[in-house]
């Protein structure tokens, strides 16, 4: 997730650099997905997860030792990225669980209602003024959530309800993420969350598995401590650094250019999972699916568009509702003192 800033002058190379680099993240991240989606019949949603913690882990260590600066190892917002983790971990289960049964592209569209969950939560929680024209637009978004769950229709099934509280987890994690963002650099944020989520999800997948007597048809999410081989360890490490190049390319689009303008370049994710989905498993949207995103989308741009203008007049920051959500992608982009040099 990255939360808008106001803009700043952005000299037009910068802002194709800008526009570049999230395009090639969202691939990058809809490659990530694809190769979860591809994957969860060899492995369990908790090795996955695992596996893909401990190359964020000793990519952005090393990183944070370089760098420096405003990056730290230590720090005493802890508690904050362990409730952060928890919530992403639980979430992300929840989303990559509904994978087996649901196409990436309905799956990513009940998912990208994030940013409506995100916009409610501040009102309710941070008290965030909530005016008209957003409750409006939140009302759209969560018709096309409906709309694309098709809850009355032949072809609902109830693990849609998976990406949607998925969806809601991930939104109170950016929620918390406005606590954290003035007082911590993006790596930090991220190497904590993440580090803490690669710790809790093995633990977390055992207690499933007690609690729970799961079926085979859930065998993707089936205890099993992680015992793979050398070739299974080489396709994990490169699952682990396509999501963490995703992360990084969308980092530096929002170091380089102004926030207002790749904000909707976030939203490609969802046509390009679609023809990813089509290509690699010859999967087509559903009409109700493609209402659906079309309704979010749409609502989510607008909330956007209208607090990017209504922090151009007050001339301070964005709330955190005006936010951009990537599946898997855990933390905001950092402020302009936090950003390393380029």
């Amino acid at each position: 997730m990255s939360t808008l800033t106001p803009d700043q002058p952005t000299a037009p190379s910068r802002a194709l650099q800008g526009i570049v680099c999230v395009e090639a993240g969202m691939l990058f991240f809809v490659v990530q997905d694809a190769m979860m989606k591809t994957m969860l019949g060899e492995f369990t949603v908790w090795t996955l997860i695992f596996a893909r913690s401990v190359v964020t882990v000793l990519v952005l260590t090393p990183l944070i030792l370089s760098l420096g600066g405003p990056h730290r190892l230590l720090t005493p917002l802890w508690p904050l990225h362990l409730a952060r983790a928890v919530l992403f971990a639980t979430g992300f289960t929840l989303f990559y669980a509904a994978f087996p049964f649901m196409g990436l592209a309905e799956v990513s569209t009940i998912f990208f209602s994030a940013p409506l969950f995100t916009a409610l939560l501040a009102a309710l929680w941070l008290r965030e003024r909530i005016g008209p024209h957003r409750i409006g637009a939140l009302c759209v978004g969560f018709a096309g959530v409906v709309i694309a769950m098709t809850p009355t229709g032949e072809a609902f099934q109830w693990i849609a309800v998976f990406p949607l509280i998925c969806a809601a987890t991930y939104a109170a994690s950016q929620v918390l993420a406005r606590k954290i963002g003035e007082r911590e650099s993006t790596l930090t944020a991220c190497l904590y969350t993440i580090a803490f989520s690669g710790c809790l999800i093995l633990p977390m997948g055992w207690a499933v598995n007690q609690v729970f007597d799961l079926g085979p048809e859930f065998r993707h999410l089936h205890w099993a401590w992680p015992t793979e081989r050398l070739a299974d360890i080489d396709r994990l490490a490169l699952l682990g650094f396509i999501g963490m190049a995703g992360y990084m390319l969308l980092s530096r689009a929002y170091q380089v250019a102004n926030a207002s303008l790749i904000a909707p370049f976030d939203y490609t994710y969802l046509p390009f999972a679609a023809v990813m989905a089509f290509i690699l498993w010859h999967e087509v949207p559903p009409p109700t699916t493609l209402m659906g995103m079309a309704l979010i989308v749409g609502a989510g741009l607008y909330i956007g568009w209208r607090e990017i203008t209504a922090a151009r007049r007050r001339d301070e920051p964005l709330v955190v509702a005006e936010a951009v959500f990537v599946p898997g992608n855990p933390v905001p982009a950092p402020s302009e003192d936090q950003v390393p040099p380029p």
